[in-house]
């Protein structure tokens, strides 16, 4: 049978007169098995994604508007939580992770921060009133020294949520060997694996469906925080150079994204600040990409499953450097897995019906046509797949480039 070849522009033209396939990565699965790559290709257009986790690397720059009379600030907060003021005038920059400057629950149990910058992301996008507060050293153009006022997000001339580190291409799962309880990112450990988290939707996850980034770049439309979205760059610690399944599926992190979004077209229910115990203060998004198919081998690559990824399981507790094992996504959503003998209980941190719902809300947005393909102005930096030549621009190198 011939190879399929589509284009972004005949994808999306078929969205405008309706009469694109859509399905979701979880229904892709089922297809690929029954039909083979290639049939699967020459019948479905694109392919929805979705994931919904605490990503801690997230915020939102926001312009708060000039005052009366204006004022170049230094020093910000929103509810109490510190922003960055080292940007112009009434430009911060509000991370997700920063708590409030005196939590009460802090001083009682340190890192037991109630509050933070997720909270006031949440909040905002929620309509809520958030308190801000700026101080200023006072220049003969920005006399004013001081601002305390109420502001909602129909009040913030400028709110954009800019997230330098998302939808991470699979992740550990965390357990601990030591005897104390730890609280970490991932959650509380139990001493002597008494649980393991894990953090990624498996076969729904974004990056595990194009797992060389063919096609995911700058300018790649998302659905990010339950509106459109874009990808502008490879996400801070974006690393493919990692050892890889025979599906082309990292065994370990790998890839991540930087996303934007405007934060005033965005929805509470995906964007949910989030407090974890003995660490600290996130937010957890709700992030979903389409896969354009456009071609056999990006059938496949959107067909994998649960039981096709695996991850390494790590001890957070440091007692052991080496990864324990590998555990594959089916285990993981079975409850328990089988570690060195034990049967450990598994706990997710992202939400597998939440990932659904994203993958299912982007599919009808691209079905009613609302939604386009926005094709990559410049690739992520990746690897070579097997069998293939890698193109510069794949490399994340502009086309002309010598290097």
């Amino acid at each position: 049978m011939a190879s399929v070849q589509k284009s972004y522009q005949e994808i999306n033209e078929k969205i405008r007169q309706g009469k694109a396939v859509v399905v979701t990565a979880e229904e892709m699965v089922g297809i690929v098995r029954k039909k083979g790559a290639v049939r699967a290709a020459r019948q479905v257009d694109v392919v929805t994604t979705g994931t919904f986790a605490p990503m801690c690397s997230s915020g939102a720059f926001i312009n708060f508007g000039h005052t009366q009379p204006p004022i170049k600030a230094s020093k910000v907060w929103l509810n109490d939580v510190p922003a960055y003021g080292g940007l112009a005038a009434v430009d911060v920059y509000l991370g997700a992770t920063e708590p409030t400057f005196d939590d009460p629950l802090n001083k009682v149990r340190p890192g037991a921060f109630e509050y933070g910058g997720g909270h006031v992301i949440h909040d905002l996008v929620a309509g809520k009133s958030v308190r801000l507060r700026a101080e200023a050293y006072g220049t003969d153009c920005y006399p004013n020294r001081q601002v305390d006022m109420t502001v909602t997000l129909a009040d913030l001339k400028y709110a954009l949520l800019c997230n330098p580190r998302n939808a991470y291409q699979n992740y550990n799962c965390a357990v601990n060997l030591s005897e104390r309880t730890i609280f970490t990112y991932m959650g509380t450990l139990k001493p002597r694996m008494g649980n393991a988290n894990y953090s990624t939707s498996g076969q729904l996850s974004p990056l595990l469906n194009d797992p060389y980034y063919r096609t995911l770049g700058l300018g790649t439309r998302i659905f990010l925080g339950g509106a459109q979205g874009y990808i502008v760059w490879p996400g801070s610690q974006h690393n493919p150079d990692v050892p890889r399944g025979p599906n082309g599926v990292p065994r370990s992190p790998a890839g991540t994204l930087m996303v934007l979004g405007d934060l005033k077209q965005m929805l509470p229910r995906w964007l949910l600040g989030v407090s974890l115990q003995g660490y600290g203060c996130s937010l957890s998004v709700g992030l979903g990409i389409p896969i354009p198919i456009l071609d056999e081998e990006m059938a496949f690559y959107a067909g994998v499953s649960d039981d096709d990824i695996v991850t390494q399981v790590k001890d957070y507790s440091f007692t052991r450097s080496d990864p324990l094992g590998e555990v594959n996504y089916a285990q993981l959503k079975s409850g328990t897995i089988r570690i060195e003998g034990h049967d450990v209980p598994t706990v997710p941190l992202s939400s597998y019906v939440r990932a659904k719902e994203i993958a299912t809300i982007l599919k009808e947005w691209i079905r009613e046509g609302s939604f386009l393909l926005g094709e990559p102005q410049h690739f992520l930096p990746t690897v070579p797949r097997p069998g293939s030549v890698m193109r510069p621009e794949e490399a994340g190198r502009p086309a002309d480039s010598s290097a």
